[in-house]
């Protein structure tokens, strides 16, 4: 089923639109041990788009999932990250490596250009922003995907990637999406507790992802860049265009387990709060630094997301879930998942790194003819973030029917070196407008 988005997509429709599409595309589960894809005669050949850390990361993971994998063409914006990219990649995973000079495309084209490349599997690690399109071209071309998160930074792009999904389900399209949290083998025990009554009714989710400034990007500044648009894509985590902000771009993490616990079932509002306190420099862009939501679910559940980026402020990543006959934790720094109530339990299992399980699991999904498909779930918990962000910009309640339908655009069509997207001003709540 390809779902439509020509008239006003109803939360009840999108559920039910989910929950066909979602049943069919359930992820297998893969057994400790079961850590490699199958012997195949056929090489897979990969193609990653976007040469920064996540994206060398990821292609590192995806070389080390499969015995007959080779890399064969890289994309970013950026000859210097490609080619750094290009030596880590060469050191870590020897022999797997095979991009020639003519496989190391540079340009806001490059991405095309990868896909279009004779490879079987793309790496999608860009700036989110550009993520619908990338998706949507891999797809088209009939390319497995391994794509990080979030998949949007806004409802538009929420909507073309759930076509991209759709499409990927019919032409039997491996998907997987970057919430690594659904492949550490701990988490995967603990909402399988929750799923399973072992709380009792879901009541209350609690969720932090307090960490310090992100200074990723401080070494790139106008006298260093040969253009704003340079400067800009240097430093793109700071603009909602191409990040979506720090809510959507990483405490989505947060977002995605609340969801999870609700077992994919979208809230029903969000109300926000949120700022800029101490990264107010221009050369932050216009993203905020804090946020608080509350979101309310149809079943009177509610969900509480807090989430900074300051230094010398206490931090912390951690997920506490309250239901009518237990409280269950998450501290996933310290592989902590255990319930206290009726039913104490505790995760004693094993903690390899979830990273690379979610390429071990692409890869052998790939081989077994049996791929898996995270698309709905990654569009739920990515327009969950976006509702969210809305919320503390405008400072209104949204619904998530407001949210689905909403027709800002935060990317324009066409960016180049020669289209510089404006600079929005910064959210004040009260006056900004949902559009």
């Amino acid at each position: 089923m390809n779902p439509s988005f020509n008239k006003e997509t109803s939360r009840r429709e999108f559920i039910k639109t989910s929950a066909i599409i979602g049943g069919a595309l359930a992820a297998p589960a893969i057994l400790p041990g079961k850590l490699f894809a199958a012997e195949n005669s056929d090489t897979l050949r990969i193609g990653l788009i976007g040469c920064g850390n996540r994206g060398t990361g990821a292609a590192e993971q995806a070389l080390k999932a499969d015995k007959n994998v080779v890399i064969t063409a890289m994309g970013d914006v950026f000859s210097d990250r490609l080619e750094q990219s290009l030596q880590s990649l060469t050191k870590a995973v020897p022999g797997k490596v095979k991009v020639d000079a003519e496989h190391r495309f540079i340009g806001f084209d490059a991405y095309q250009k990868v896909i279009d490349s004779g490879v079987d599997v793309v790496l999608l690690a860009t700036p989110p922003g550009f993520r619908p399109a990338q998706l949507k071209a891999a797809v088209a071309a009939g390319k497995h995907i391994f794509t990080e998160k979030p998949m949007a930074v806004d409802a538009p792009g929420v909507r073309s990637v759930l076509e991209s999904v759709a499409e990927a389900k019919k032409k039997n399209l491996a998907l997987v999406a970057g919430f690594c949290w659904r492949y550490s083998y701990g988490e995967r025990a603990a909402y399988q507790q929750i799923h399973e009554g072992g709380i009792g009714d879901v009541t209350t989710l609690y969720g932090t992802f307090n960490v310090s400034m992100n200074s990723r990007w401080d070494k790139w500044t106008r006298a260093n860049s040969k253009s704003d648009m340079e400067c800009m894509m240097r430093r793109w985590y700071f603009y909602p265009g191409l990040s979506g902000d720090h809510l959507v771009e990483q405490a989505v993490h947060t977002v995605d387990k609340m969801l999870w616990a609700m077992k994919d079932v979208p809230p029903v509002k969000a109300l926000g709060f949120g700022g800029r306190q101490v990264r107010t420099g221009a050369e932050y862009g216009v993203i905020f630094d804090h946020f608080s939501i509350v979101y309310d679910f149809a079943n009177s559940a509610k969900g509480f997301i807090y989430c900074r980026q300051q230094d010398n402020c206490s931090g912390g990543v951690s997920d506490t879930i309250y239901g009518t006959k237990g409280i269950c934790e998450i501290l996933g720094g310290r592989k902590l998942q255990q319930i206290k109530g009726e039913k104490p339990w505790k995760y004693k299992g094993p903690h390899p790194d979830m990273y690379q399980v979610e390429h071990n699991e692409l890869f052998a999904s790939i081989r077994s003819g049996k791929p898996i498909n995270d698309g709905v779930r990654m569009a739920n918990s990515t327009l969950t973030a976006i509702m969210g962000r809305m919320a503390a910009y405008t400072g209104q309640s949204i619904t998530w029917d407001e949210a689905m339908n909403s027709q800002e655009k935060l990317l324009p069509d066409v960016v180049d070196w020669d289209h510089v997207p404006p600079v929005p001003q910064v959210a004040m709540p009260g006056r900004t407008k949902f559009i």
